[in-house]
C-alpha cells in the first residue's frame, strides 16, 4: 500500500487555518515567502491577520515581538536559514529575552532544502535556538506531529521555534492513541539491543532501519523526540539502562543539535555509549533531496550501515 506523504510545511500553513478559524488573537508574518512558507493559505482565509514583512527577517522578528506584548500570538514565518540564521540577535534579545509570547516556525530547514544548496541548507538552526534561554525547539516527524505541534505552541505561553520541512514525508503518525506533548519522547518500536533517538524527518528512516536490523538479528528500540528543548529525560534514561547504547539520528549537524542535547543528558544522569548520525561538521550541496539525504547517510540504509559499523 503506497504511504501518504505531505510536507511539514503545508502542515503549517493547514494548522494555521484551523486555529485562526478558533482563535482571533492570531497573526501571521512572512517575509515574502508565503507560498513556499505555505502562510497563503491563512492569508486567504484571514487577510486582515497576515503581514508580508517583506525580505527582511530581522524586522519581522522585531515587529512580531511588539505585536506578542498587545497580547496577540504572533506566527513568525521565514526559511529556517533566515529566521533561525539571519535574524538571530534579534530573535535572541527581542524575543529571548524579554520571553516574549512569539512563534518561530523556520521552514525548508536542513540539507532536503535540496537544490537550493548549502546556503540556504540549515543544519545549525536547532543547536543556535536551544542556546536562547527559555526558547522551546519542535521538531515534528510527519503531518500528524506537525499540526499538533502548531496547535500546542499556540497554547504555549513564551517563545517557541518549529522547524518544519520542505520534503513530503511519511504519514507515521496517524493512529487514535496517538498524543502530542511538549517535553514528551513517543516510543514508536520497543527493542533490547539499542535505542534509535531519533527527530524531524529522520524518524521514518529510523523506523525503516530497525526494521532492516531486526531482519539480520539487531532488536532496536525506535524512539521519537519531537520536543529538543525541553528534552525527555526520564524517558532517555529509562532506555539508556534498558538498551545499554544509543543512536542519535537528525537531519542537523552532529555538534550541537539532537545528539548533543541526548550526549549533554546522558552524560550527566546515565552514561552509555552514543552514536551520533546526522551531518559531520560539513556543508550541504546541490541536489535532488532524497540523494542528499542518502549521501549523507541519515536515510534507512545509512542508518543501519552506520549503527552496524559502531556495533561491529
Amino acid at each position: 500500500m503506497e504511504v501518504k506523504k505531505i510536507a511539514t510545511r503545508e502542515s503549517y500553513g493547514n494548522a494555521l487555518v484551523e486555529l485562526g478559524k478558533k482563535h482571533e488573537d492570531l497573526v501571521v508574518l512572512d517575509a515574502d515567502l508565503a507560498e513556499a512558507t505555505k502562510t497563503g493559505v491563512f492569508k486567504k482565509a484571514f487577510p486582515e491577520r497576515h503581514i508580508d514583512c517583506g525580505i527582511a527577517e530581522c524586522n519581522m522578528i522585531g515587529i512580531a515581538a511588539g505585536i506578542a506584548t498587545t497580547g496577540k500570538v504572533p506566527f513568525a514565518s521565514s526559511f529556517a536559514m533566515f529566521a533561525a540564521g539571519r535574524a538571530f540577535e534579534q530573535v535572541r534579545n527581542s524575543v529571548g529575552y524579554p520571553h516574549l509570547n512569539v512563534k518561530i516556525a523556520a521552514t525548508h530547514a536542513g540539507i532536503s532544502v535540496g537544490e537550493d544548496g548549502a546556503t540556504h541548507q540549515c543544519n545549525e538552526d536547532i543547536a543556535l535556538m536551544r542556546e536562547i534561554p527559555g526558547m522551546v525547539v519542535i521538531n515534528p516527524s510527519d503531518d500528524v506531529e506537525a499540526r499538533a505541534a502548531v496547535e500546542a505552541a499556540y497554547e504555549y505561553v513564551g517563545p517557541v521555534y518549529l522547524r518544519l520541512g520542505r520534503l513530503a514525508v511519511p504519514v507515521i503518525n496517524d493512529r487514535p492513541d496517538y498524543k502530542f506533548e511538549i517535553g514528551k519522547g513517543v516510543v514508536l518500536r520497543d527493542g533490547k539491543d539499542l535505542t534509535i533517538v531519533a527527530t524531524g524527518l529522520c524518524v521514518s528512516e529510523a523506523l525503516k532501519a530497525a526494521e532492516a536490523l531486526a531482519a539480520e538479528g539487531v532488536d532496536a528500540a525506535v524512539i521519537n523526540i519531537h520536543t529538543i528543548k525541553p528534552i525527555d529525560e526520564e524517558l532517555l534514561c529509562e532506555y539508556a539502562k534498558k538498551t545499554g547504547k544509543i543512536v542519535t539520528v537528525e537531519e542537523h549537524s552532529i555538534l550541537g543539535g539532537l545528539g548533543g542535547a541526548v550526549c549533554e543528558t546522558l552524560s550527566e544522569k546515565c552514561p552509555v555509549p552514543v552514536k551520533r548520525i546526522g551531518i559531520k561538521d560539513c556543508f550541504g550541496e546541490s541536489g535532488p533531496a532524497a540523494e542528499l539525504i542518502h549521501k549523507y547517510g541519515i536515510d534507512k540504509d545509512g542508518i543501519k550501515a552506520q549503527i552496524k559499523e559502531w556495533l561491529a
